[in-house]
């Protein structure tokens, strides 16, 4: 990702297309924050939910490359390269959606952000990438953060909660699985366009899902305007609306102004839990969110090096 600082000249006319990207990736962030409560809204199971999200995301996003006439013909080596994305992102899906629905959105999606960290360890044992300054203390600092959360009412909480502290923990470690493998496929063996990989690969996430649902002996029935309403929302607004919105402003901003808009995420699922769904939520609660948002901003800041060779 290029700086845009160094890739710009200074004045005016750098300063409009930069406000513009900034605006864009907010925009694209606040959007996403928004999707953990869509499932909550659907009134439907947890691997339903992501099934439908996958199906009508990824069909919009092909109809979207198709009417531009930028679409290429799939080839088994394409769909070969989508299927450990789409399993990555299956098995994400599966334990974020139930992990929203028992501990809330808020820190269901600030437990998933925590991947950050693992794609730094894995960026460093195997691309030989090495970890910006602040990876330690920001690993701590996260910790810290995260053990006010929940570790400090671990004692309290029920079976089904601890499970769901897990299960979002565990949903970064699939979603790392899913951005590594779909990042490799787009550099070195797809010809397709982001879009139209991104629409494959979530057609494929979906018949994982569909798998795993039919296994649970879930109903895929939509019954209500509610449901169909919510559930074209969270395609449209979650795999389509906010990821062209974000992809189109991030080769334009530093690397560090994408990690710190990208904390608007967690961030604002967090608040939109506390206003909408009413979370009971402490000083101990705030101050652990803001230490694990700091922890992961400063995980996710890069060498200035490697971010004007990325």
């Amino acid at each position: 990702m290029s700086d845009v600082s160094t890739a710009t000249p200074a004045g005016v006319g750098s300063e409009v297309p930069m406000r513009a990207a900034v605006m864009q990736m907010a925009i694209g962030a606040t959007l996403l924050s928004s999707t953990s409560l869509f499932v909550v809204y659907a009134h439907t199971a947890p691997t339903v939910s992501g099934f439908y999200r996958m199906l009508f995301g990824g069909s919009m996003l092909l109809v979207w490359v198709a009417l531009r006439g930028v679409w290429r013909r799939f080839s088994w080596r394409d769909l070969a390269w989508a299927v450990l994305p789409a399993i990555g992102l299956a098995v994400d899906l599966i334990q974020w959606h139930r992990s929203i629905l028992w501990i809330g959105p808020g820190i269901a999606t600030l437990l998933t952000n925590f991947q950050v960290f693992l794609m730094a360890l894995v960026g460093f044992a195997f691309y030989r990438e090495r970890p910006g300054r602040g990876f330690v203390p920001g690993m701590l600092l996260a910790t810290v953060g995260l053990w006010l959360l929940v570790g400090a009412h671990w004692s309290i909480f029920d079976a089904q909660h601890r499970l769901g502290v897990w299960l979002g923990l565990g949903s970064g470690v699939a979603y790392t699985v899913y951005l590594l493998s779909f990042r490799q496929a787009l550099k070195t063996h797809t010809r397709l366009s982001p879009a139209q990989f991104l629409g494959l690969m979530s057609l494929l996430c979906a018949v994982v899902l569909w798998l795993w649902g039919w296994g649970e002996g879930d109903s895929f029935a939509l019954h209500g305007i509610q449901s169909w309403s919510v559930l074209l929302a969270l395609g449209f607004i979650g795999q389509v609306l906010a990821w062209l919105l974000m992809v189109s402003a991030m080769p334009r901003l530093p690397a560090s102004l994408v990690g710190l808009l990208l904390l608007l995420q967690p961030t604002l699922a967090f608040v939109l839990d506390v206003i909408l769904l009413g979370r009971p939520t402490s000083l101990g609660d705030w101050t652990g969110l803001v230490l694990a948002l700091a922890g992961i901003l400063f995980g996710a800041l890069q060498p200035r090096r490697r971010v004007s060779q990325a």
